[in-house]
């Protein structure tokens, strides 16, 4: 598999995104504002309505990483499945630059400390967020 199969994602991709999350929350939020928002399709995985087996996955493995299926059934999961999104909302050269050697494996490696420790981080955030309002 190339390092670059992100950079192949088709849109419009589908983003499987935790509801509860306050991350995925202002993630989801600027995303549906965002110029290309109709290269998106937004999922809650917390809804009553969705179901990870009509999507042939497991919902704990949803909840661990994120997830994106582009147009042609293609997933990418975890920081694969952040790059796939951001190549087909216009930001090749940064994805680009994601995939390389070294910054690559970095930017793998810190994405997988944040996912294991988003609910803990995001009730923090919460927090603190409402005590300096």
């Amino acid at each position: 598999m190339s390092r670059f199969k992100p950079l192949d994602a088709s849109a419009p991709v589908t983003l499987f995104h935790d509801g509860h999350c306050p991350f995925c929350r202002v993630e989801v939020n600027w995303l549906a504002k965002h110029r290309h928002c109709d290269r998106v399709e937004l999922v809650d995985i917390q809804s009553e309505d969705f179901n990870a087996a009509h999507e042939n996955r497991e919902f704990e493995a949803m909840m661990g990483l994120l997830h994106v299926k582009d147009h042609q059934g293609n997933w990418y999961i975890g920081m694969e499945a952040s790059r796939a999104l951001y190549a087909v909302l216009g930001y090749r050269r940064l994805v680009w630059l994601s995939c390389l050697p070294g910054l690559r494996g970095a930017l793998d490696m810190g994405y997988r400390w944040f996912a294991r420790r988003r609910v803990r981080l995001g009730q923090w955030w919460e927090k603190r967020a409402s005590k300096s309002s």
